[in-house]
């Protein structure tokens, strides 16, 4: 008997191809919106983290704070960092960069690109990794040697497609450095800098002969634990203040953030984006619902006859029940797979384009049960009326009906 219903809601479905699909319709729009944004939602995530993956919650940022209204220049250097580290009771590391754009050069290319000129321990506290070569140190840095790394977004603006890249020249400035490393492609990096698109030399380097006075300086200290956060912020800026000899009355000349905190709303915004797109959908999904209902009180009219023979000839009130509302639950699930077949492609398509540039859509299974359980949990619900009063109407009325 079970088969025999399902097969009478299917043999309903396909004889009314148009209304199907146009009650279809509906859910698939709404699924295939649903696995859209929250796509988007992962990917806006996965760009948060991609930006602050050089960063842990034990990062303090210290940069100038020239340009938001100091009421004196910045004294910020890239020595203050060995002052954090020699002085700072609660400060387990500090690491200083200076960046700025300079003109480069390799063979016959050229192009503007962000130079960062870095500190003992940058690559280390950035979570920086090679795909070839490796990085400087304090020899390099001491001795002023003339060495770069470069990134990955670098090596593809200049058509760099020589395997043997390590130990070629780059001009900098038309300085010529050496390349020793080139580094794995990061994605998204602290602030306006990009790490795949920048040229990493040394501090003592930049600051003599590329960027001088005009480089922005910051530094990335990082605490002994979690807990004292709060207190190694309070004794970061004392001795900052006291290096600057700065009065009492006299405002900071530095800014610092708490990276901890800078991640945490980050994500934190990131989620609600993810939360605010899928409810939209949802209600997409809910305006579809109805959809089905107003066709299925059609269907319940258009067959008040069939009902009626149903049940003269022994139909039970449960088999009228399950027909129609396997039907409408048959209308929604088929609706949810095409929608995720479409949801998906619509990201596999996306994720082709220069978009990309500014975010890459994510799928993820729970995109999936989301759209294709909500897809079908709106058409048993929506179905459900419709389906019962068919199930209550009388046989000799339904008989009785033209």
């Amino acid at each position: 008997m079970t088969w025999e219903i399902i097969k009478m809601a299917l043999e309903s479905l396909f004889a009314n191809k148009t209304r199907s699909f146009l009650s279809m319709l509906g859910i698939i729009i709404g699924v295939s919106t649903v696995i859209a944004v929250i796509a988007i939602g992962e990917g806006a995530q996965k760009a948060v983290n991609d930006q602050f993956s050089g960063l842990s919650a034990k990062s303090i940022i210290v940069m100038s704070n020239m340009g938001r209204g100091a009421t004196a220049s910045s004294k910020l250097t890239t020595a203050d960092a060995t002052t954090l580290k020699e002085k700072g009771m609660h400060i387990a590391s500090a690491v200083s960069s200076i960046s700025g754009d300079a003109k480069i050069a390799y063979g016959s290319q050229g192009s503007s690109k962000s130079v960062v000129g870095a500190g003992e321990g940058y690559f280390e506290i950035s979570k920086l990794e090679f795909s070839s070569g490796a990085g400087f140190g304090k020899d390099e840095i001491s001795s002023k040697k003339k060495v770069a790394v470069i990134g990955s977004g670098v090596v593809t603006d200049l058509y760099i497609a020589d395997p043997n890249i390590i130990g070629k020249e780059i001009a900098i400035n038309n300085k010529k450095f050496e390349i020793v490393g080139v580094l794995k492609e990061k994605g998204a990096s602290m602030g306006p800098l990009r790490t795949d698109d920048s040229i990493i030399i040394p501090s003592s380097v930049a600051e003599e002969s590329i960027l001088g006075s005009g480089g922005r300086i910051m530094i990335n200290a990082e605490v002994d634990s979690v807990e004292n956060m709060t207190v190694a912020t309070e004794e970061l800026k004392a001795i900052l203040r006291e290096t600057h000899k700065l009065k009492v009355d006299q405002e900071d000349d530095f800014r610092v953030m708490d990276a901890g905190s800078m991640i945490g709303a980050a994500q934190n915004t990131a989620a609600m984006m993810s939360l605010l797109l899928t409810a939209i959908a949802a209600i997409t999904l809910l305006v579809s619902g109805i959809g089905i209902m107003n066709v299925m009180f059609a269907t319940v009219s258009e067959r008040t006859k069939e009902i009626g023979i149903a049940k003269a000839i022994g139909g039970k009130r449960k088999d009228i029940l399950s027909q129609f509302l396997l039907e409408s639950a048959v209308l929604s699930a088929i609706g949810g797979i095409v929608g995720v077949l479409i949801g998906t492609g619509l990201i596999y398509i996306f994720n082709k384009t220069t978009l990309t540039q500014y975010i890459t859509l994510v799928s993820s299974f729970r995109g999936v049960f989301i759209g294709v359980g909500f897809s079908v949990f709106v058409g048993v619900f929506f179905g459900f009326y419709p389906a019962f009063k068919a199930s209550k109407l009388d046989p000799v009325d339904a008989l009785r009906s033209e």
